[in-house]
Parts: C-alpha cells; structure tokens; sequence
C-alpha cells in the first residue's frame, strides 16, 4: 500500500509566488505579503484543493473558472487600492480576488450574476475575518447602477470576467485618477487593459499583457460583419 501524506500548504504557496508570480512581474512587496497572508485554498472548491496553487484555471459552478494565480496577482498590482479607496468588482466568483482586494482597500463591492457564488464567498470571506467586503447578486454585465443603492463612485473598478468591448456605464463609475482593469477583445485575441480617470470625461488606456480570460455573462457584444 502506498503511503499518502497531507499536503504541505505553505511549501506550494511558496513555490507558487516564487516560480509563477515573480516571474509574471509581479514585484510589489505588498501583493506578495498578500499572498501568504490570505490562503488562496480557503476559496477553492474542495474537490479542487489540491491543485490551488497550480498556474491553472480551477473550474467552478456555472461552467465559471477561477483565475490563475498569477492572473489575480498581477491584477491586484496594476490597480493597486489605497487604504482610503472605495473598490466594485464585477464577478465575485470564488471571492479570493475580492479578499485580496479588501485586505488593501476601505471597501469593497463586488457583484455576481450567480446567488450561490455571493452566498458562498460571503461565509468564506467572514470566516477569514474581512469585514469590509459587501456582496451583491445581479447582472452587471453592462451596468450596476440598477444593482446599487445609488449612483455610486469608486476609484477602483476591477471586471473578473473578459468582454469584447468595454461597457462605458464602467468608466462613468470611476473618480478621478481612478483605475479600471478590464481584459477585452475576443479569445484568442483579448488583452488586459488598465484605464484611468484623468478627468474631464478624458481616460487613458494603457495595454498591459495579452491573455485569455472567461467571459463575462451576458456582456454585450459589437455589430459584426456578417458574410
């Protein structure tokens, strides 16, 4: 019989921000600290738990997936929240991203299409002690205003899932100098973009990195030529 042994946590989150996020260039001290502060397996489905800490897609309910390690990681450095600033996340998923993104900010809103994605990631996100996260159901695809109290602000936007063009609702939402990532365009060909409030209706548009990211549900689609 072949012996089988628990699995060392600390040594593959180790070797995960060591081999796959310092080598995608994610360097901000901060985010690492982050890293091993929240334990990323906590948000894995269990059945998945094993690989939590592989450069890989973990799927979850809905045919939805999470991110890749290096993916979140990555976000959270290019959006990088203050203390003092108000976050909206459109996809809760699994909640690790919104976690990681609450140990940085005042506050954050995130938004999920899926009841039991928000059900699920607000009892993990409360068993871990984040308390300034606050969860919402709906579709936000190409808005939240109708999902949120009041026309609401934030000085960080972050979309969890891909679209083919951005929702302009979106920008509207931000303050000034606030940051907006999104990963836009069609599959294979999508590529992660970081937008900034300069003020004066005028936004800057910065490519950051190609990558693949599941769509958003129901996000909207440009006119196509159709032959």
């Amino acid at each position: 019989m072949t012996a089988t042994y628990p699995m060392d946590f600390e040594k593959a989150r180790f070797l995960m921000v060591e081999q796959q996020i310092r080598t995608w260039e994610v360097l901000d001290q901060g985010v690492l600290d982050l890293l091993f502060a929240v334990k990323r397996e906590d948000f894995v489905p269990i059945a998945y738990r094993s690989l939590a800490f592989v450069d890989m897609e973990i799927p979850l309910d809905h045919q939805q997936t999470m991110m890749a390690p290096k993916l979140e990681a990555r976000i959270l450095q290019e959006v990088a929240p203050k203390s003092n600033e108000r976050v909206l996340e459109i996809g809760t998923g699994s909640g690790y991203l919104t976690a990681l993104l609450a140990k940085q900010a005042e506050s954050v809103t995130s938004i999920d299409i899926f009841e039991n994605f928000s059900l699920s990631a607000s009892a993990t996100l409360a068993r871990i002690g984040v308390t300034n996260a606050h969860l919402k159901t709906g579709d936000a695809a190409e808005s939240a205003v109708s999902i949120l109290a009041s026309h609401e602000t934030f000085d960080v936007i972050v979309l969890a899932g891909s679209v083919p063009m951005l929702p302009k609702a979106y920008l509207d939402m931000l303050n000034l100098n606030g940051r907006l990532f999104a990963v836009v365009g069609d599959a294979p060909a999508m590529k992660a973009t970081l937008f900034t409030n300069t003020g004066d209706t005028a936004f800057t548009a910065d490519d950051l990195f190609e990558t693949v990211l599941t769509p958003l549900i129901n996000a909207k689609q440009p006119s196509r030529f159709e032959f």
